[in-house]
């Protein structure tokens, strides 16, 4: 850069929110203080150039108006000394295409889905000079707000969960190694409740264009595409930075993160002996305790900031208060089919109305996830949404344990019910 102290501007242009998101966390790694600024449409970005240059441009080649090689013509024919930066992102990759683009100077011209190892490595290479660091310390004032106050503004601009910590360890290592297989993460992201929501509202996005509304993370995985869904799992990850070291939310963490893992688990183990739809099953016991779990991020960042010690009563009564307003806003925000939503939204009551088999096994597998360790489920047979799936209270007392078990145990007993 041509003044490496002063911090950079960079703008991105891209209309799919989720890519927009990714380049957002890595210009954010490569270089913590830069003014990001991010756009939708080209003509949006010509009037900020026309008002204050960037240093660098990262743009997507089917950005509405006149796209993203026409922009950098446009660009290119201000003849500024030196060129400003431009990284082009592209489907486009035929000859022809690339033809077109050489001639205009792109700094970079990536294909999509790009290597998120490679660009971080691009922008580091740009915007810092050799041997350059640059120290971005964590603010240090105390909040202004009470708990009650910063929660209530927090729900609806909240980036949700903590993110789980084998999880983050593995996005860690893909980070840094050079190559890095999806099959390896795809079991741990089946683990993760914020990862499975957001790779699967990703695949629904309006960048994708596809048919059907995704589902499950299983269906979000086949249309992203193994590099893609990689790297937005890393982009997600670098996002959600935030830990829970408190020792009073750490226990509380834990435990919701295995009560969504084992609301899933049965969830995906009933709809297999009742013939349902295991996956969306799945995916919408593992989804839904998210609010509780941005709650307890919330209240992290809000310590992280200065705010006082706080008593386990407090920390219920926060759960208590906020957990659903904060999974609701989540689950709108990020646009999630509204059939998965419904779906979620049957863990915790039933409503009026017709019922489908799914979203009464999902309602039981909440009560079933909720018994205390040991404690047989077999009472839940004289249930309503038991008694209209069929359940015996022979089939209720044999839920299984967590793992691998869940899936034989359920393809045994659905032979068995054959």
């Amino acid at each position: 850069m041509a003044d490496s102290l002063r911090a950079p501007k960079v703008l991105i242009a891209d209309p799919d929110r989720w890519s927009a998101e990714l380049l957002v966390e890595l210009v954010r790694k490569a270089r913590c203080d830069a003014h990001l600024e991010v756009l939708q449409d080209s003509q949006s970005v010509l009037e900020h150039c026309r008002a204050s240059w960037p240093d660098l441009l990262i743009v997507d080649y089917g950005l509405p108006g006149i796209g993203g090689l026409e922009l950098l013509r446009e660009v290119r024919r201000q003849r500024r000394h030196p060129p400003v930066p431009f990284f082009l992102i592209t489907d486009r990759v035929d000859a022809a295409s690339v033809r077109a683009a050489l001639p205009l100077a792109p700094t970079a011209y990536l294909a999509k889905p790009f290597n998120a190892e490679d660009l971080l490595q691009r922008l580091r290479n740009l915007l810092l000079e050799p041997g350059e660091e640059v120290a971005c310390p964590l603010p240090s004032s105390l909040p202004m707000q009470r708990l009650e106050e910063y929660l209530a503004e927090a729900r609806e601009t909240s980036s949700g969960a903590p993110l789980l910590k084998v999880v983050h360890e593995a996005l860690d290592h893909a980070m840094q190694a050079h190559k890095r297989d999806l099959a390896e993460l795809q079991p741990l992201f089946f683990q993760d409740p914020q990862l499975t929501g957001q790779l699967i509202a990703a695949a629904n996005s309006a960048g994708q264009h596809l048919g059907n509304s995704c589902q499950t993370l299983e269906q979000a995985l086949g249309r992203l595409g193994s590099q893609h869904s990689l790297n937005l799992a890393l982009g997600l990850a670098l996002q959600r930075s935030v830990d829970l070291t408190d020792p009073l939310l750490l226990p509380h963490g834990e435990r919701i993160w295995q009560q969504c893992q084992r609301t899933a688990e049965l969830a995906r183990w009933l709809a297999q002996c009742l013939e349902g739809d295991g996956e969306r099953c799945y995916a919408a016991g593992l989804l839904h305790l998210l609010g509780d779990l941005a709650v307890l991020r919330s209240i992290q960042s809000w310590l992280d900031l200065g705010g006082e010690a706080l008593t386990a009563e407090q920390v219920e009564e926060a759960l208590r208060i906020h957990a659903a307003p904060f999974g609701s806003a989540l689950r709108t925000r990020w646009r999630l089919p509204l059939e998965l939503r419904q779906l979620i939204a049957a863990a915790y009551q039933l409503g009026g109305g017709v019922y489908s088999k799914d979203a009464l096994i999902v309602h039981i597998a909440k009560l079933a996830a909720e018994l205390p360790e040991g404690e047989d489920a077999a009472p839940l047979a004289k249930h309503k949404a038991a008694r209209m799936l069929g359940l015996d209270a022979a089939l209720l007392a044999s839920l299984p344990n967590l793992g691998v078990s869940a899936q034989a145990s359920a393809s045994s007993t659905k032979s068995s019910r054959s």
